[in-house]
C-alpha cells in the first residue's frame, strides 16, 4: 500500500506463516514476483471493509423493518438517514443513465459498488488506517467484477445481439471493428482500477506526510481536498459502473 498502518503492524506478527501462505501461491501476476506477508494488507483491509458494510446494512434493515421508525425521519443524521441519502443519490444516477426497470433490476451491484468505494476511500482520511483503494490488487478485482457483470447482463439481455454488435453494421470492416471493440471493452476495468488506485494511494500519503509534519491547522485544506477527492472517485468509479452496464443491457435488437 505504499504506507505502515495498525493493520502493517498486526499483520507483522504474523509474518512468519503469512510468507509461508504466499510462496503457495506463486508468482504474481503485475510484476512476475514472490509475494510477501505484506501483501495480505490490502485484502484483509478490504475484508474489514465488507464487514462493517455488512454490519450497517443490518443495522439499517433492522431499523427500515420497524414501521414507525422507517416512516418517521430522524430529527439529526444517523446512519439510517446517511445511507438512504446516500444511496438515494446513486439510484437516481442510475435512473438518469438508464431506464427506471434497469436502474432497480441493476442497482445492487451499483449500489455495491458505490459502497465499497466509498468507505475504502473514506479511510484515506484518517493517517494510520489502511485504505483498500490505494492498492492495485483490489481496484483491479473490483473493476474485473463490474467487468464481469456488465458483460454478462448485456449477454443475458440481447443474446448473440450484445456480441454482433461489436462488429458494427458494415461487413467489410467487421473484423477490424471487432478487435477495436473487444480492446476498448478490455481497458475499461484497466483504467478503472489504475485511476481509482492512483488517486488514492497519492491522497493518503499527502494527507499523511502533512499530518506528521504538522498535527494542528496546517494539514486541515488538504483535508478538506481528500474529502473532494474521496468523493469524486466513488462518483466516477460508480458512474462508469452504471453507463457501462447501461450501455450493455441496452435494446440491440430494437436498435438493429
Amino acid at each position: 500500500m505504499g504506507h505502515n498502518s495498525w493493520l502493517t503492524l498486526l499483520l507483522e506478527q504474523f509474518k512468519g506463516n503469512l510468507t509461508h501462505n504466499a510462496t503457495l501461491l506463486g508468482e504474481t501476476v503485475v510484476g512476475q514476483r514472490k509475494p510477501g506477508w505484506h501483501d495480505f494488507e490490502p485484502i484483509t483491509a478490504s475484508i474489514i471493509v465488507a464487514v462493517l458494510l455488512l454490519l450497517v446494512g443490518m443495522h439499517v434493515r433492522a431499523r427500515l423493518t420497524k414501521i414507525e421508525e422507517a416512516v418517521v425521519p430522524d430529527e439529526t443524521l444517523t446512519v439510517r438517514t446517511f445511507m438512504e441519502a446516500f444511496l438515494g443519490y446513486f439510484y437516481d444516477l442510475a435512473k438518469s443513465v438508464m431506464d427506471a426497470d434497469r436502474a432497480k433490476r441493476y442497482f445492487p451491484i451499483i449500489a455495491t459498488s458505490a459502497c465499497f468505494v466509498f468507505f475504502s476511500n473514506v479511510l484515506a482520511l484518517i493517517p494510520g488506517m489502511p485504505v483498500p483503494t490505494s492498492s492495485l490488487s483490489i481496484t483491479l478485482g473490483t473493476a474485473l467484477v463490474v467487468f464481469v457483470a456488465f458483460n454478462v447482463y448485456g449477454v443475458m439481455v440481447n443474446g448473440g445481439a450484445y456480441i454482433k454488435h461489436l462488429a458494427g453494421p458494415s461487413l467489410a470492416l467487421a473484423p477490424l471493428l471487432f478487435l477495436i471493440e473487444i480492446i476498448s471493452l478490455c481497458v475499461r476495468p484497466i483504467t478503472l482500477a489504475v485511476r481509482l488506485m492512483v488517486n488514492m494511494a497519492v491522497d493518503h500519503l499527502v494527507l499523511t506526510t502533512f499530518a506528521g509534519l504538522v498535527a494542528i491547522l496546517v494539514p486541515i485544506p488538504v483535508m478538506l481536498l481528500g474529502c473532494i477527492v474521496v468523493v469524486v472517485q466513488t462518483l466516477v468509479f460508480t458512474l462508469l459502473t452504471t453507463i457501462y452496464i447501461g450501455l450493455a443491457t441496452e435494446d440491440m435488437h430494437a436498435h438493429h
